[in-house]
C-alpha cells in the first residue's frame, strides 16, 4: 500500500512539473492550427484632449497556433506608416507571452504619435499594425496585419502663470505667479491680488505666448506682438481663487477673504515690558503682519503675548501651547481670557536682540521670532551716494558705540538711495528702502522697510508678496550736505539737510 502512495505521488508531481513547462493560460496543450488574428477597437481615431484619460484604441488578438507542441507563443506588436513596409516601426509589444491586447488612453497615444511619429501638430495619420507570433523551438513565424487612422492632437500648456500688476510678482515675466495644474488644460491659484490688471503667460520669462482677454471675455492664445493684448482686471484688494480653463476659455474670480485683517494695531505685552502694552509696527507690504524688535536685557525675558486694544486682557492672540519656547510659531487667537498660554523667553535666551513677526489671518495664524544679530557695516548705493549704483564700491557709514546704530554725513548729489547690508553683487541681499518708493525724507525720524532677499526664512513671512521684486528707494531731490541715522533694530532713519 505504502509503494502504490509513492507511486501516486511522484506521478503528480511529474504532471505539475510538465504543465508547468507548457503555457497555463491554454485550455488545451495542442492549439491545432488556429490562424492569428488581429483586430482594432476603432479603425479611425480621433484624439481630443479634454478626454486625456478616456481609452482611444485597442488592439486584439487571438493565440495563434502552437503546432500541437503545448509551447509558449510569444509576441511582438508594432506599428509604422501605412505603406512604409514597417520600417522604423514603433515597437509596442516585444516577446510578450500571454498577453491578447494592447490597450492605449487617449493622452498615451497622442505621446506616441507625436514623439515616435513626429506629429507635431494636430494632424491625421495612416497606421498598420503588425503582430508577429513565434512559438518556442519552431522556426515558423504567424503574422496577422490591421490598419487604422488617428488624428492627433497639439497639447495646451502644462504650465500656466500670472503676470500683472494685480499679481504678486507685478509686471515681471521672471517673477510670474505659478499656477498650479489640476488638469490637463485647467490651472487654480489662490491668493492677494489687487487693482491693476493681468493675463497669462505659458513660460515663465517670456511674455509670448500669452492668454489674453478676447472680446468675449474669454480666454484667446496671443503668439504674436501684432495681435491684441488685452487684459484682464481686478477692482479690489481681495484673497481670489483664479481658475483658467484653456479649453473652454473661461476664466473665473471667486472672492476668498476680505483682505482688511481683523484688527489695525497689535500689541507686545510680557514680563519685558512690565506687562505694559507696547504698540507693534504694521507692515507696509502686508497689513496682515505686526512686527516688534527689542533687545532683551538680562533677566527681561518671561512670559509675553499679544494684545489688540490698549489694557484689555481680552481678544488676545496667544501660544497655543503652555510655556512655549520663542521658536514655537503656532498662534491661537483668544476671545476671553482662557486658555492664557503664553510664550517663554528663557534666562539664559536673554542678552540677545529678537524680531517678532506676527501674522494674525484667521486660521494660520503665526508667531515669527529669531535672534538678530546686527550688521557689522551698512552702505549707501544709488546715484544720490559718492560711489553711484556699483555695488562693490558702496560708500559705508560710520559705526558708533551702539552696533544696532549707523551715521553718515556728506554730500548727497539728487538722485535715488537706498541701503546694503552686505553689498551681494547679485543684488539680491538684504536691503533696508524707504516704506514707500520715491520717499522724500522729510528730516524726521522715520520707519523704514528691510527686506532680505536672500533669506527663504524672511520670504516665507510674506505668504502673498514676491519679496525679490520689491525695490523702493528714497528720492533726494536737493543735492547737498546731509546727516543719516540709521537704527537697524528698530528699523528707523533720519536723513537731514544740514
Amino acid at each position: 500500500m505504502k509503494r502504490y502512495i509513492s507511486h501516486l505521488v511522484f506521478a503528480l508531481l511529474g504532471c505539475m512539473a510538465l504543465s508547468a513547462c507548457v503555457d497555463n493560460d491554454y485550455m488545451e496543450l495542442d492549439k491545432g492550427h488556429n490562424e492569428l488574428a488581429l483586430s482594432t477597437s476603432n479603425t479611425e481615431v480621433v484624439l481630443n484632449e479634454q478626454a486625456h484619460a478616456d481609452d482611444a484604441l485597442e488592439l486584439s488578438w487571438t493565440t495563434g497556433t502552437n503546432y500541437g507542441t503545448g509551447n509558449k507563443i510569444s509576441y511582438t506588436l508594432e506599428l509604422a506608416r501605412a505603406g512604409s513596409n514597417f520600417a522604423t516601426p514603433y515597437v509596442a509589444l516585444e516577446n510578450a507571452v500571454q498577453e491578447y491586447t494592447w490597450k492605449k488612453t487617449v493622452e498615451e497615444l497622442n505621446d506616441i504619435l507625436r514623439g515616435h511619429f513626429g506629429m507635431e501638430t494636430a494632424g491625421n495619420i495612416s497606421l498598420e499594425a503588425r503582430l508577429t507570433a513565434k512559438v518556442v523551438d519552431r522556426e515558423e513565424v504567424q503574422v496577422a496585419v490591421t490598419s487604422f487612422s488617428a488624428t492627433a492632437y497639439e497639447p495646451l500648456t502644462s504650465t500656466l502663470y500670472l503676470v500683472g500688476d494685480a499679481t504678486p510678482g507685478g509686471w515681471s515675466a521672471d517673477d510670474a505667479t505659478e499656477m498650479t495644474r489640476k488638469d490637463n488644460g485647467i490651472f487654480t491659484w489662490t491668493g492677494k491680488m489687487t487693482p491693476g490688471s493681468f493675463k497669462f503667460i505659458t513660460t515663465l520669462g517670456a511674455f509670448l505666448p500669452s492668454y489674453n482677454k478676447g472680446t468675449d471675455g474669454k480666454l484667446v492664445l496671443r503668439s504674436s506682438d501684432d495681435q491684441p493684448d488685452e487684459t484682464f482686471t481686478i477692482e479690489e484688494d481681495f484673497n481670489y481663487v483664479v481658475e483658467a480653463n484653456l479649453f473652454t476659455g473661461v476664466v473665473s474670480l471667486t472672492r476668498t477673504e476680505n483682505l482688511k485683517p481683523a484688527y489695525d494695531q497689535l500689541y507686545f505685552i510680557g514680563n519685558a515690558t512690565d506687562w505694559n502694552f507696547v504698540p507693534m509696527k504694521r507692515d507696509v507690504l502686508d497689513a496682515y503682519l505686526f512686527r516688534y524688535a527689542r533687545f532683551f536685557e538680562a533677566g527681561k525675558g518671561g512670559e509675553f503675548k499679544f494684545g489688540t486694544s490698549e489694557g484689555s486682557w481680552e481678544n488676545m492672540y496667544k501660544a497655543k501651547n503652555a510655556d512655549a519656547a520663542y521658536t514655537d510659531t503656532e498662534m491661537v487667537f483668544v476671545k476671553g481670557f482662557d486658555p492664557d498660554n503664553k510664550w517663554v523667553l528663557k534666562d539664559a535666551e536673554c542678552g540677545k536682540a529678537y524680531k517678532i513677526c506676527v501674522d494674525i489671518r484667521a486660521g494660520k495664524e503665526r508667531m515669527m521670532m529669531s535672534e538678530f544679530v546686527p550688521y557689522e557695516m551698512i552702505y549707501m548705493v544709488g546715484d544720490a551716494a559718492p560711489a553711484g549704483w556699483t555695488i562693490g564700491d558702496a560708500t559705508p557709514m560710520q559705526a558708533t558705540d551702539n552696533p544696532y546704530v549707523f551715521t553718515w554725513q556728506g554730500v548727497l548729489n539728487a538722485g535715488e538711495l537706498k541701503l546694503t547690508c552686505d553689498k551681494k553683487e547679485d543684488w539680491n541681499g538684504a536691503w533696508f528702502m524707504p516704506a514707500v518708493a520715491d520717499k522724500q525724507p522729510t528730516g524726521e525720524t522715520e520707519s523704514m522697510l528691510f527686506l532680505d532677499k536672500s533669506s527663504d526664512a524672511f520670504k516665507a513671512q510674506y505668504p502673498d508678496v514676491m519679496v525679490g521684486g520689491i525695490d523702493q528707494k528714497w528720492k533726494i531731490t536737493t543735492a547737498g550736505s546731509y546727516k543719516i541715522t540709521l537704527n537697524q533694530l528698530e528699523e528707523t532713519i533720519s536723513i537731514v539737510k544740514q
